[in-house]
């Protein structure tokens, strides 16, 4: 049986999504964060060294990142339902998402996540203002033109065919779906500045699967 550490809102939430849409039996082993510091609790370190999520064990495999997770899944149970044929051309399209999403799309929206918080925490009032100023200057000399550069990228990309990967439905989509939440969440994406991304994730919301995957989850909030 498939074991699932799921982190309350965190990427394992894409797991039990592809889960869900190959129909596979899983178990969810449940971890919440800290409430302070937002941190997985030292307890995923017993399962993989890191202490990150998303982690899977299937029978005597353990496997963290989520790329790896999804791809393993998809080729082990999906039977090519979720991902092409090795060695194809649409198969390379989705390596290419698998790989994007963490590699290029999620380290600026980490780095806004991280400047909002220096700029909104506790300070003594001497150092505030400097603070502040640092990064609200890093944000708009660098994060922001980054995050608008990849969502320019990401909504040209979906303006070419419905999906990530093309016209079906692909494991790529459900690799995308957090940054794109992310972005969502504190980077400004919305129905006006980005009618493709916006509507992607209206439909990704929809489906049944990833519906039952919020039900057995729990509720799914990205941090702003």
């Amino acid at each position: 049986m498939i074991v699932v550490h799921h982190l309350n809102n965190s990427r394992s939430q894409r797991i039990l999504w592809l889960l869900e849409e190959l129909g596979v039996p899983y178990e969810i082993k449940r971890y919440q964060r800290d409430p302070r510091t937002l941190l997985a609790p030292p307890e995923l370190r017993q399962v993989h060294p890191l202490g990150k999520s998303p982690v899977i064990t299937d029978g005597d495999v353990t496997l963290a990142e989520s790329g790896a997770i999804i791809e393993y899944l998809a080729d082990r149970y999906g039977s090519g339902t979720l991902l092409p044929a090795p060695g194809t051309p649409e198969r390379l399209r989705c390596a290419y998402w698998l790989h994007y999403a963490e590699g290029s799309a999620m380290p600026p929206l980490l780095l806004k996540l991280v400047f909002q918080r220096v700029a909104k925490n506790p300070a003594p009032f001497f150092v505030k203002p400097l603070l502040r100023g640092i990064a609200d200057k890093v944000q708009r000399a660098f994060v922001d033109p980054q995050l608008k550069l990849h969502l320019d990228f990401l909504e040209g990309e979906l303006a070419k065919a419905p999906w990530f990967g093309g016209d079906t439905f692909s494991a790529a989509d459900i690799q995308m779906s957090f940054p794109l939440e992310a972005a969502a969440a504190r980077a400004g994406l919305d129905a006006k500045s980005r009618p493709q991304l916006w509507n992607f994730l209206q439909r990704i919301h929809a489906r049944p699967a990833y519906q039952r995957a919020i039900e057995r989850g729990g509720e799914f909030a990205m941090a702003g």
